[in-house]
């Protein structure tokens, strides 16, 4: 079976996103990787200091699937350039799991809908968090 994982990539702020997120989630990373930890540049160029504590990779275990993330600065990377083309969609198991994480991601961030009642059944909103990546937050209700 395949397995689909998010990567996310940041303009140097992945180790503060994914503190954030731990302290959401829980649980422990699975890969904590910074530049200074990987190979040597392919040009033979010194690696730059204010890039060497930067993330190369982190992975964070949630639920069954795995949130990854890079600091994707030049000249180490490509420039990561910020949109709205996705969104990282989560579905709890409670309502009230849904308004915890809910508030606890878009503290600091920008609501664009409230979590409530929707047409369809769910408990839904949707938030840009502090770090610019857009959540959903679905909890299906029950049928009756």
């Amino acid at each position: 079976m395949t397995v689909m994982n998010s990567y996310l990539n940041f303009p140097g702020t992945a180790e503060e996103a994914f503190t954030f997120y731990k302290g959401i989630f829980g649980g422990e990373f699975t890969t904590l990787m910074r530049y200074k930890d990987g190979p040597p540049r392919e040009d033979g160029q010194p690696l730059p200091a204010e890039i060497a504590d930067k993330i190369l990779h982190v992975a964070l275990p949630i639920g069954g699937n795995t949130l990854m993330a890079s600091d994707a600065i030049p000249p180490m990377c490509p420039s990561a350039t910020q949109g709205n083309h996705i969104s990282l969609s989560l579905h709890p198991d409670s309502e009230e799991e849904g308004r915890r994480l809910f508030d606890a991601l878009s503290a600091g961030g920008e609501v664009q809908m409230p979590y409530q009642p929707m047409f369809w059944g769910a408990v839904f909103g949707m938030c840009v968090d502090k770090f610019g990546i857009p959540w959903m937050v679905n909890y299906e209700q029950p049928k009756a």
